[in-house]
């Protein structure tokens, strides 16, 4: 159990500070958020399962492609602040839009792709493992993810830091996802 929860957090603090992004984000409702998130891992921990029967076939430079998602939504984000004037008042906000699937594969794709690190790190933790304990693995991560958003959500909330989090967490969002995806391709190797 120690070991799964060693394996999230230390794969996962980066998503700690995008789901931030996320609920701080008003078009976005708390319950896609966590939808999206859950979905992500839920197919990294799918993929990373496999692949540990098939870790020879999959090259990391491969995988580092998935740093393209996180860079689209980042421009397509910083292409809509530059549309969007919010009056402060809107921005500080906790009103969120409509649920939307679209929101939730968001969340997800953002998830899976700046997932590259978790799937390297996982699929030789479950290939040394019984098919018992990548169970129990699954359990904790679960409940890993469940407080990984919580912890977002209540920065967000929180009465002194939540105000500042909300009125400019959705300008660094998009740079912080255009980060992420740059060091994705980049550490897969991809572009070598």
């Amino acid at each position: 159990m120690a070991l799964a929860i060693i394996l999230f957090a230390s794969t996962n603090i980066d998503d700690l500070v995008v789901l931030v992004g996320f609920f701080a984000d008003r078009r976005f409702r708390a319950r896609d958020i966590v939808v999206g998130q859950y979905a992500g891992l839920a197919v990294l921990f799918v993929v990373s399962a496999a692949g540990a029967l098939l870790s020879l076939v999959i090259p990391k430079a491969y995988l580092g492609l998935l740093g393209i998602f996180p860079i689209i939504i980042g421009i397509r984000k910083l292409i809509a602040l530059r549309h969007e004037r919010v009056p402060t008042d809107q921005a500080t906000s906790l009103h969120r839009a409509p649920s939307s699937y679209g929101n939730i594969a968001g969340v997800a794709l953002v998830t899976i792709a700046n997932g590259g690190d978790n799937i390297g790190v996982y699929m030789p933790s479950f290939a040394v493992h019984s098919g018992s304990q990548v169970a129990i693995i699954a359990v904790v991560f679960v409940a890993m993810t469940a407080l990984w958003c919580m912890l977002a959500h209540r920065m967000v909330s929180h009465p002194r830091f939540g105000a500042p989090l909300r009125r400019y967490a959705h300008i660094f969002a998009p740079v912080v996802l255009i980060g992420i995806g740059i060091l994705i391709i980049h550490n897969a190797g991809t572009i070598a």
